[in-house]
Formats: C-alpha cells, structure tokens, sequence
C-alpha cells in the first residue's frame, strides 16, 4: 500500500531540532544580531552553542544517542550575506553537513527560514515590502540545487504566525514593530513566499533529481480555552483565535481558499501546496474578551487555577498540557496529511521534569497515532540548551546541557529517556511504549 508517496511504515523520523541563529554563533550578517547589538533585547546571541564550528561533534551527539533524523535550518544571511551574492564557503559548510549526516544514517529535515533574515533583505523592507518574497524564492531555488541531492525533506518557513506576531504585533523582535495592519500584509507575503518554495523544490526534483520530495510549513498550534465559558465573548474570541493561530495558514495550503469571518475572503494559487504538516506543539492559552485586550482577537488572561487547569508549568510559566498535544494532533486529521511534529519540548529546571513532558506527551502522540493519524515523525525541542531569541540563554530547553563559557556539551539522562523511546517504537514497528 502506498502512501502519499511513501510504503505505509518504511520509516519513521526521531530526532531533536535546531535552528541556526540559536546554535551557530556569530551570525552577524543578518537582522536578529543587529536587533541584539541595538540593545532591543536583554541579551546577545554571541558564539550562542558554536555549532557553526562544533557540529561534527553535534552530529557524533546525535548519532550516539540513537535519532535517525535531524531538523536545522539553513541560515539565509550567511549563504547571501549581501543582495545577489553568494558565499562558497557556507555552501560548503552545509554540504559538509549534510554529508556528515547522510554518512552517519541520520536523514536530514532542513529549515529554510526559522526567524532570521539576511540584513540586506530587512533593509529593502523585509517581509512588509511587496515583491520581496522574490528573493526568498531564489534563496529557496539556490538551496535546492545546492543540497538537493542530499534532503527528501523540507520545511519552507518555521511558525509564519509567531514570527508575524512578535515581529509586527509585539515588536518584541525584529523589525520590532508594532501594527496589526502591516502585520496582515506579512501574513500575505509569507504565504506567497511558501508556495514559491514549494513549486522551485518540486521543479528541481521533478525535472532535475527525479526523486521524491516532501515540503511543508512547520505550524506552531496551541490550544485555546475559554476564561470564562459562561461567557460568550470568550467562547467566540476562543473560535476566531483558534482558528487565525491554529488554520488559517493550513487551510489557505490545502484550499487555496483564505478565509477569516468578518474580516477577509479570497482564493489563492496555494492550493495542495503541503506534502505534510510539520507541527510545533508547546501549551494552551485561556483566551478572554473582558476588559481592553492587546490583540483584536482577545488576550491571554492572566488569571490562574482555571477549572481544568493544570498546576504544572515549565520554567517560562507555560502551562504543561500533554492532553492538548493529542486534541491539536487531532483536529490535523480533516486535512488529510501525514503529520510529523517538527518541535515539542520543555525548558525545565530540573532535567526530572523533562522526562516526565517526554513520557506524557509522547503517550499523547502515540494515542493520536492509535486513534488513526498519520504519523510520520516526532523531534523534540531541542537538541541543545541554547539561544532562546528575546529571552536569552536562561530556558533550557535541551536535551543536551551547553556549558556556554566551555561550550562542553553534556547529554541529560532525557536525552537517554528518548533514545529509549525511540528505539522501543522502532523495534515494535512504530507502537509506543513508556
């Protein structure tokens, strides 16, 4: 049986995630390091996790912890750190990269955009500036030809609606602006710059490598709970953010029809422009409309010990909520796609509470699988301790501890519960077991 592509069961992906502004180190080519020199957040990237350097040993780490796949994202500014020119030698890197895994049976998820921008693109107005998703398009074009050969899979953009949200809503980062209007127009172009992708990665397989290939998004979902169920401002503000955050984007991909109540309608060229969907998964939010909300679609309240609620929470204070991981898994199965999560993970204090959010949540996954999702693969976030953008390097969210003043790396008995995990589901042809 064949299916979307690929034999029902011939494999399945396990792995952790990186992202390379988080990891690399001195990426100072692109708009996060000039937001960071700025004085716009609390603290600099700087050499971050030096990954750029250490990542044979990275790769050795995660060879010996048993994951048979692994997600990064290129990094734009140093692959184009001017308009129109492209630098050889970070070609090479990621080639050198990508070899080092395919030698090692590690299969590759590559990440095109995950935050960051080059400088130069920001300069010309970034993702606010009609056309400009052109120049992602040729970056997408180049990265292909570069790397193809070695990567089946693809991840075009990495959670559009967080980076539109705290970019052009918050102005928590970069550009740091603060204006739902132009935040609607990136929602737009970011949604062209996709389907542009999508069509230059399948264009190259299909007239160059002749080889499968698989391109998708991956989506940040939350679920979202009324304050107040008594009240219906809340359960209508709870549908609308509910449906802006969690499908607007997917919908848009699968339809090619864009559609928000009240607000817009139109059709797209976007349709069937996802081969899966890649799925970051963290928390919930209880969603209010009393009082003056930051948002026009309502605010997190701030309230706690909401019925239901759970008293546990990672060292950030989102609330830990396996049981919305099954319900947001779940409500993928109408679009009728494969789902591989592209991020799930917790920064914890304590490494114990780490291993208990992996047992949990992939307990939820495995019930979402039995229940008859389709699964294709699970990386946790993250493989490393690192860079975690406006917050600095107080989460730790890794599997592996980083020592930022020695860069010693230092595998967490988590990154042991995982690997357990994962050879357990391998060994019983993809069922879970705790």
């Amino acid at each position: 049986m064949e299916t979307h592509g690929m034999k029902e069961n011939s494999f399945f992906l396990w792995g952790a995630a990186t992202s390379s502004h988080q990891v690399e180190g001195h990426n100072d080519k692109n708009d996060w390091w000039s937001f960071e020199q700025a004085g716009r957040v609390g603290t600099s990237s700087g050499a971050a996790c030096n990954q750029y350097e250490l990542y044979r040993d990275d790769i050795n780490l995660i060879s010996s912890l048993g994951h048979n796949a692994h997600r990064f994202s290129l990094e734009w500014s140093r692959l184009e750190p001017r308009e129109g020119e492209w630098d050889e030698a970070a070609f090479r890197h990621y080639a050198d990269m990508l070899s080092d895994l395919r030698q090692k049976g590690i299969e590759p998820v590559v990440t095109l955009h995950h935050f960051s921008n080059p400088q130069w693109f920001s300069d010309r107005g970034g993702w606010a500036a009609s056309g400009n998703h052109r120049f992602f398009s040729r970056y997408a074009r180049k990265a292909v030809q570069a790397f193809g050969s070695q990567v089946r899979f693809w991840n075009t953009i990495n959670e559009p609606v967080v980076y539109l949200y705290h970019g052009f809503c918050t102005g928590l980062w970069p550009p740091g602006h603060k204006s739902f209007s132009e935040a609607a127009v990136v929602f737009r172009h970011l949604l062209y710059a996709h389907v542009d992708a999508y069509h230059e990665i399948h264009k190259h397989y299909e007239s160059v490598l002749k080889t499968p290939v698989w391109v998708s998004i991956a989506k940040h979902m939350s679920v979202f709970t009324p304050c107040n169920p008594m009240r219906l401002r809340d359960r209508w503000l709870t549908f609308l953010r509910d449906w802006f955050f969690n499908h607007l984007y997917l919908q848009a991909l699968t339809t090619g029809f864009l559609f928000f109540p009240g607000l817009f309608c139109e059709f797209l060229s976007a349709k069937s422009t996802l081969d899966f969907i890649g799925l970051n998964y963290y928390t919930r939010h209880f969603v209010t409309g009393g009082g003056a909300g930051p948002t026009p679609l309502g605010a997190d309240c701030d309230e706690k010990h909401h019925e239901g609620q759970s008293p546990e929470v990672n060292a950030m204070g989102w609330e830990v909520y396996p049981q919305g991981f099954y319900q947001v898994l779940m409500s993928l199965r109408k679009y009728r796609l494969p789902v591989i999560v592209c991020e799930n993970g917790i920064c914890a204090n304590e490494d114990e509470q780490r291993q208990r959010f992996i047992r949990n949540h992939l307990g939820a996954f495995a019930n979402a699988a039995r229940d008859g999702l389709e699964v294709w693969g699970f990386f946790y976030w993250s493989l490393l301790d690192n860079f975690e953008w406006a917050d600095g390097f107080k989460p730790r969210f890794g599997l592996v501890e980083v020592d930022y003043q020695s860069q010693k790396r230092t595998p967490r008995d988590s990154a042991h519960v995982l690997a357990e995990i994962c050879r357990k589901w391998t060994q019983s042809n993809h069922r879970y077991h705790s």
